[in-house]
């Protein structure tokens, strides 16, 4: 046996660092976050000082908790029990399980993977193929343990790939913190429209129990021939709207419960439910037309003069910058085409003619096979995947400037909305007051003879508008809170407010 030459130890050191330095090779496109296409601020001019006395700065630490968000405890324990139950969000956990098994797959070709074989024959040979002229019986065994076709990274292919399967995982994730941020808004935005629901079924309830004893008044008077049949009439139109009214709205309070169990993921038990809600249940006396009326729950208002960067904390935000940089990380492996590639095989084991004798000494077996992979002419193939990455590139910069535009187009009508809530809701209830002494006047002139009952119908109307518009008006305050909690992806919060580390 030859020993080997002195040369071969530094060639072989020098050989091992350059497929170091070469396996180091990315030719993947640094990764640049794209300008904001938006203002530097999201609060319009209109927008400005609309956050009150009550309104909180933004919180550096991390997406606000929606436990601090949600006042109520009532809805609180609905929220919770949404996340543990809703069957969408249990879909987008499972995608991130599945995506985190490919990203294990895509690791998993970074290294070489290492098998163990045995195989085992015997043949016979027929007496006319064997120069004695008799059958012979032979036998061969093995055992190995090696690898196949591992790819070297010189030039980042792999490595690429990798990273491309990582982002893919991580917008998975976020795509979770999306769907989980809409459900939170959803319970709330439902638990809120069946309360408002349920006031106007209680507002409706108590104008028909007016309008019904303003009717038997009427019957009676008319009866005595103190009253015009025209009067009776239009006695009974307005007690039958009231009472069309009423069955309107019961439906729709047993529509908004189902709605409310479908996003929760189970019933919902009558002492979770609005106040105004179990209050109008059977064999319950209906809210006081006062508190049905009042908000029911409290959430935090929003701060003023938000920075557009705020936007990019957004969880389909990050979605979006993850898919682009998985589009950077495919240009790399695109690239990476182009250039030589080697794999290798290699095996160590050992064989014999007979099984009893296969781990004698003397029997060992290696064989090492490298193999070099040097396009040539592929016909345009590899040109037309890097162009493919280069687009799919330039199409994940539109979709996440885009997302960005959508987001700042969001918030800045959500503000838009909330500048003028304050005013309006004064308004309306200064509206409510003064149709309510409109109709106490009216009444009191056609008890009196000086007016007909015409003016009374006209005022009765007026103020069920009015105290239908408020309740609408309070609700459209209340879900433009959430509306901006969404929008802003829950990042402002209060100063004392723990960070979300979930």
């Amino acid at each position: 046996m030859t020993r080997p030459s002195p040369l071969f130890k530094p060639l072989a050191l020098h050989a091992a660092l350059a497929c170091a330095l070469l396996a180091g090779c990315n030719l993947a496109p640094r990764y640049q976050a794209p300008q904001l296409p938006v203002p530097e601020t999201v609060a319009p001019p209109l927008a400005q000082g609309a956050g009150g006395t009550n309104a909180v700065p933004l919180s550096d630490s991390g997406p606000m908790q929606w436990q601090d968000f949600v006042q109520e405890q009532r809805l609180r324990t609905l929220v919770g029990m949404a996340l543990e139950n809703n069957r969408d969000l249990r879909v987008a956990v499972l995608a991130i399980d599945k995506a985190r098994a490919q990203y294990g797959v895509a690791q998993a070709d970074r290294f070489p993977g290492i098998n163990a074989a045995g195989t085992g024959s015997r043949s016979r040979t027929a007496d006319d193929l064997t120069t004695p002229g008799r059958p012979s019986t032979a036998g061969q065994y093995g055992a190995t343990l090696g690898f196949s076709s591992y790819e070297i990274d010189f030039f980042g292919r792999v490595r690429n790939l990798n990273d491309a399967a990582l982002q893919e995982f991580l917008r998975v994730a976020e795509n979770r913190r999306s769907v989980q941020l809409s459900l939170v808004a959803e319970v709330m935005n439902a638990w809120l429209l069946l309360d408002a629901d349920a006031r106007r079924l209680a507002l409706a309830r108590e104008t028909l129990r007016t309008r019904q004893q303003a009717l038997d008044l009427t019957r009676r008077s008319h009866e005595l021939g103190a009253t015009s049949a025209l009067a009776l009439a239009q006695a009974q139109s307005s007690a039958d709207t009231a009472r069309v009214d009423v069955a309107a709205f019961t439906s729709q309070v047993v529509r908004d419960r189902n709605a409310l169990a479908l996003l929760v993921g189970a019933s919902v038990d009558y002492a979770l439910l609005p106040a105004s809600v179990a209050g109008g249940m059977p064999g319950t006396a209906d809210p006081e037309p006062a508190a049905a009326t009042a908000p029911a729950t409290v959430l935090l208002a929003v701060p003023t003069d938000l920075p557009s960067t705020t936007l990019l904390r957004r969880p389909d935000l990050r979605a979006a910058e993850h898919l682009l940089r998985g589009s950077y990380a495919s240009i790399g492996a695109a690239r990476a085409a182009f250039f030589p590639a080697i794999t290798l095989t290699a095996s160590v084991g050992t064989a014999s003619n007979a099984l009893s004798g296969l781990f004698d000494g003397g029997n060992g077996t290696w064989t090492f096979a490298p193999q070099l992979r040097l396009p040539i002419f592929d016909a345009g193939r590899n040109q037309a995947n890097l162009r493919v990455a280069e687009v799919t590139r330039d199409q994940a910069v539109a979709q996440y400037e885009k997302a960005i535009q959508t987001a700042f187009r969001e918030v800045a009508d959500a503000l838009a909305e909330r500048a003028t809530l304050d005013e309006r809701l004064a308004a309306q209830r200064s509206l409510v007051q003064a149709s309510r002494r409109t109709l106490e006047l009216s009444d009191a002139r056609f008890r009196l003879g000086a007016d007909n009952y015409l003016a009374v119908l006209d005022a009765q109307r007026s103020l069920y508008a009015a105290q239908q518009a408020e309740i609408a008006l309070q609700l459209a305050e209340q879900l433009n809170r959430i509306t901006l909690y969404k929008a802003l992806g829950g990042q402002w919060a209060d100063a004392d407010a723990a960070p979300d580390n979930s």
